[in-house]
């Protein structure tokens, strides 16, 4: 466990908490097909190659019955499919587990329809692209971590965070196709798609997501007082209309994908800073806003730090007001407005604040272009391959650790349960430094590995340079600041 590590996460969990995330992940397993004793697991054997995340092909109709027929599992009223969901619920070791069949499935506080998501999902995607898509999301943060996420997010109703989790799945693989799009193809892939396309519509869409990126809409740059990496974002750029919204997105989900490579444990969320420095309604644009706070609030849980909201107008209070009514109230509550750099020092050292924002850093965003190259190891298959195989070994050898746990239940001794803990973590570990083995070969370069903050094996440099720490030793020495202010009333 890392210094200074919050509640709620691997290895500050209560009882309790551990209970919890014990359901989920029997839960998850059931869902991704990986259930009974580890010997007689269904879907956990090593392959020789993961299979990339893609959305499901339509099947043939015989197949496509045996889908619709895992939504029946949903129906409460009849007694024999409710007593064979029950026979599916055990496993080979006997020990009951959580069973999907008998979810509530409440559509309660169901902000972005995530329950008919979750119902899709189960019905259309094949458990085994499900499994592989949540390997592929894990990257190299500690899969636990990862679902402790949707569970702080639900307030550790484990249902809600299952359902949460399935559709965030569902929505990186057939609707944003993150990773094996956004992530893959990249800057790069980008420049050369808009010289080469044909396609008008494809072209604008390319040019777009560039165009955000070299005027720095917004950047990644520095660390917080708490060691949390941030994202400044200069509104006074932004004019409705002069990018798709599909290229809105993708910059969006973009950024915030290579965001999570700057985090490191205990550091796990992130500060953005919104420069309001001559912002006008000419820059306001309800639309993009709408899907940055469905990213934060449906599939990046538990990833934002604080937000700062820095030299806002007061022509900002009215856009507020509606911005205020559609945020969730925890989210809203990490809101703070800082009205000059004395304000904003309080959250930022002086000495990390870029001049242009009046602090005394003598830094200016400056776009470094895409190299031709730059990811011709991505080219490499073989080499892909066996890392992936490999990945895959670590993969199994983790759900085997997750199964006997689950297994083992709640009354193991408390020492016992250490060992587990420690078991997971461990592989964990490895799963991590198997990531960044395999990361160039399956993430495109991005302008932060171009300008040194991100190198070989995962290495942060914050500050190219000056010897910067990297989050967890920051945030060591460190504690959070306290909130300056949560309401847009004093705007200047």
């Amino acid at each position: 466990m890392a210094p200074n590590t919050p509640a709620g996460r691997p290895g500050t969990l209560t009882p309790q908490e551990e209970e919890k995330l014990r359901e989920l992940w029997a839960l998850t397993m059931k869902v991704f097909g990986v259930h009974g004793s580890p010997e007689e697991s269904n879907g956990v054997e090593p392959a020789a190659e993961a299979p990339a995340a893609t959305p499901a092909t339509p099947a043939p109709a015989a197949e496509k019955e045996k889908k619709k027929s895992k939504l029946s599992v949903f129906s409460r009223h009849k007694k024999d499919k409710a007593d064979k969901a029950e026979a599916e619920a055990t496993p080979a070791s006997g020990t009951s587990t959580p069973d999907i069949g008998r979810l509530s499935l409440s559509t309660d506080d169901d902000k972005f329809g995530q329950t008919a998501e979750f119902k899709a999902a189960i019905a259309n995607i094949p458990a085994e692209d499900m499994r592989n898509a949540f390997w592929s999301f894990v990257k190299h943060d500690h899969p636990d971590a990862l679902l402790l996420r949707f569970l702080r997010a639900r307030k550790w109703d484990v249902e809600k965070a299952l359902v949460m989790m399935v559709s965030t799945i569902k929505w990186r693989m057939g609707e944003m196709h993150v990773d094996d799009v956004i992530v893959k193809n990249g800057e790069l892939g980008a420049l050369e798609d808009a010289t080469q396309t044909k396609d008008a519509k494809a072209k604008k869409d390319d040019e777009g997501f560039l165009e955000q990126l070299r005027m720095g809409k917004s950047y990644l740059h520095g660390l917080d007082n708490a060691g949390r990496p941030m994202c400044f974002v200069r509104a006074r750029l932004h004019k409705a209309g002069e990018q798709t919204e599909e290229s809105l997105e993708r910059y969006t989900v973009y950024t915030i994908e290579t965001a999570r490579l700057l985090l490191r444990p205990p550091i796990d969320t992130a500060t953005v800073v919104f420069d309001m420095t001559d912002f006008s309604m000419a820059n306001m644009d309800y639309t993009p806003v709408k899907f940055m706070i469905k990213c934060f609030e449906a599939n990046y849980p538990e990833s934002l730090g604080t937000v700062l909201v820095y030299k806002a107008p007061w022509v900002f209070n009215a856009v507020w007001s509606i911005v205020r009514g559609w945020l969730d109230p925890v989210v809203a509550g990490k809101v703070s407005f800082v009205k000059n750099v004395d304000e904003l020092s309080k959250f930022v050292p002086r000495d990390q604040i870029p001049t242009d924002l009046g602090g005394d850093e003598d830094w200016v965003f400056k776009y470094p272009e895409p190299v031709p190259g730059e990811n011709d190891t991505m080219k490499d298959t073989a080499t892909r391959q066996k890392i992936e195989a490999d990945r895959a070994q670590i993969v199994h050898r983790y759900e085997s650790a997750v199964l006997e746990w689950v297994s083992a239940g709640s009354s193991t001794q408390t020492d016992a349960l250490d060992q587990r803990r420690k078991e997971r973590d461990t592989i964990a570990e490895d799963l991590r430094k198997n990531y960044w083995v395999l990361d160039p070969y399956v993430r495109a370069r991005t302008l932060y590995d171009r300008m040194g903050v991100i190198s070989q094996g995962g290495q942060l440099a914050f500050y190219p340079g000056k010897g910067a720490a990297e989050p967890a030793a920051a945030a060591a020495a460190t504690t959070a600041p306290a909130r300056v202010s949560t309401s847009a009333d004093d705007l200047d």
